[in-house]
C-alpha cells in the first residue's frame, strides 16, 4: 500500500496533466494522497482541477481539511464551490475559511457538541446520536456553565456512568485552552504539557469555537519537523521529493551562490599561504580534516543554540554562558580529536612537528567552531532574523576562513 500511495503522488507531481493524475487515484485514497503532496504539487493539482472536480473532492473530505483545499484557491472559486455544498458544510467551511491558517483557529475542527452542566445523561445521549446521524462521526462533548467551559465529558462515561444517580458534572475532565488567535505552535505547547486531551480554541469571550484534536497536532508536528530540516539544509519548504527538476533548481540555487561567495573567501585564505603549501604538499591532504572538523562541531553547536532560542532559553544578551561553555567543549573535543590526528600524522608521515602542528589546529578550530558556532544564531536572532535559515553559512565561513589560517599559518612558522 505504501508503495502505491508513493507511485501515485510520483505520478500527480510528473505528470502534465496533474488533475487527470488524481483523478486515476482509486476514490478511497485520493485523500490520502493530496495531503502527502507538497504544497507546490497541491496547488498545481487544484488549479488544474475543474469545478465539478473540484466540489467532488471537497465534499467526500472533512471540513477542516476541506478549508485546507479551498484556501489554495481563489476568492471567486471558493464561493462557486461553497454555494454548491449543503447548507451544514457550507456554514461550518465558510465559518473555518475566516481564520489565519497559520492560527490555532486555522488547525481546529469543528466536530464537537456542547451542552449544559444541568443536562442529562439521556440528553447527552440524544445529542449525540443525532449528531453522529447528521455527521457521520462522534464528536467530542464539552460541558459548559453558561459560557463558560466547565470541561470534556469522555465517550467512555455515556456508557459507564450510572445515569441515574450522577449528574455528568461528576464525570468531565479539565479541558486545555488555547485563544483563537494565537500561532499553531501555542497549540503545540499545549498539547505536549496535556498529552492525553483534546485542546478547546477559545474566542475572545471565552466561548468555544473549536477543537483541536491528535490528528490536528501531528499535521503541524509533521510541518513543523520539515521546516526544520529544511531550514537547516537551505531547501524551500515547500519543495517536495518529487518536484520537477526546475523546480528544484529555483528553490535551492541562491543558497548556493551565496555559499559559493563565502568559498571563495575560504580559498583567498589558502592563496595566501601558497607557497607554504608547495614547499609542503602533504599539508594539503589534512586541509578538508581540519576544515571538515570545524564545520561539524560548528553545525552541532548551532543545532543546540537554535533549539535554545527556539525555547527561549537563550538570547544575546544572556548567551555568554552558553558561548563559554561551548568554547570550553569546543577546546576539550579539540583536544581528544587533536591528539588522535596528530598521533596519526606522526605515524605516517614520520613528523612530529606536522603533527603538532594538525593537532594545535584541531583545537584552534573547535574552539572557533564552538564561539561562532553559539555567537552567530544569537546575533542572528537579535537582528530578527531566522538563526535556522542562514547560521550555517556564516559558521562554515568561519570555521573554514580561520580555521585555514591557523592551520596553514602555525605551518609556515613552525615547519619552514
Amino acid at each position: 500500500m505504501a508503495a502505491s500511495s508513493f507511485d501515485s503522488q510520483q505520478a500527480i507531481a510528473t505528470s502534465p496533466t496533474p488533475a487527470k493524475a488524481f483523478q486515476d487515484v482509486p476514490r478511497n485514497r485520493r485523500r490520502r494522497v493530496f495531503f502527502r503532496l507538497s504544497e507546490t504539487v497541491q496547488q498545481s493539482v487544484i488549479e488544474d482541477m475543474s469545478q465539478e472536480q473540484l466540489h467532488r473532492f471537497i465534499r467526500r473530505i472533512d471540513p477542516d481539511e476541506a478549508t485546507d483545499v479551498l484556501q489554495l484557491t481563489d476568492e471567486e472559486t471558493q464561493a462557486v464551490i461553497l454555494r454548491r455544498l449543503d447548507e451544514d458544510r457550507r456554514e461550518r467551511i465558510g465559518f473555518l475559511l475566516d481564520f489565519d491558517p497559520e492560527t490555532t483557529a486555522g488547525m481546529m475542527n469543528l466536530n464537537y457538541i456542547t451542552l449544559d452542566a444541568s443536562s442529562s445523561f439521556d440528553a447527552v445521549a440524544q445529542r449525540v446520536r443525532r449528531y453522529e446521524e447528521r455527521i457521520g462521526r462522534f464528536p467530542t462533548i464539552f460541558i459548559t456553565d453558561g459560557d463558560e467551559l466547565l470541561g470534556e465529558l469522555p465517550s467512555q462515561a455515556l456508557a459507564m456512568a450510572d445515569r441515574e444517580s450522577v449528574k455528568v458534572t461528576d464525570h468531565i475532565h479539565e479541558t486545555p485552552t488555547v485563544r483563537y488567535d494565537r500561532p499553531d505552535t501555542d497549540a503545540l505547547e499545549v498539547f505536549r504539557a496535556n498529552p492525553e486531551s483534546m485542546v478547546a480554541v477559545l474566542d475572545t469571550d471565552d466561548s468555544i469555537l473549536g477543537v483541536i484534536d491528535a490528528d490536528d497536532i501531528l499535521r503541524v508536528i509533521d510541518e513543523e519537523a520539515s521546516e526544520t530540516l529544511y531550514e537547516f539544509t537551505g531547501v524551500a519548504e515547500e519543495e517536495s521529493v518529487l518536484d520537477g527538476p526546475l523546480t528544484k533548481i529555483r528553490s535551492r540555487y541562491k543558497w548556493l551562490v551565496i555559499n559559493l561567495g563565502t568559498a571563495f573567501m575560504a580559498a583567498a585564505v589558502v592563496g595566501l599561504f601558497e607557497s607554504t603549501i608547495a614547499a609542503l604538499a602533504v599539508l594539503a591532504a589534512y586541509m578538508p580534516v581540519v576544515a571538515g572538523m570545524g564545520g561539524n562541531a560548528g553545525t552541532q553547536t548551532m543545532a543546540v543554540t537554535v533549539r535554545g532560542i527556539s525555547l527561549e532559553q537563550v538570547s544575546l544578551a544572556t548567551g555568554t554562558r552558553a558561548i563559554v561553555n561551548e568554547v570550553i567543549a569546543g577546546a576539550a573535543n579539540g583536544l581528544i580529536t587533536g591528539v588522535l590526528v596528530a598521533a596519526i600524522a606522526t605515524v605516517f608521515n614520520q613528523s612530529p612537528l606536522l603533527g603538532l602542528v594538525i593537532g594545535v589546529s584541531m583545537v584552534l578550530n573547535l574552539i572557533i567552531a564552538g564561539f561562532f558556532g553559539a555567537l552567530i544564531p544569537l546575533v542572528l536572532d537579535r537582528l530578527g532574523q531566522d538563526p535556522a535559515t542562514s547560521a550555517t553559512i556564516f559558521i562554515t565561513t568561519a570555521t573554514d576562513v580561520l580555521g585555514f589560517f591557523a592551520f596553514l599559518g602555525l605551518a609556515q612558522v613552525v615547519l619552514l
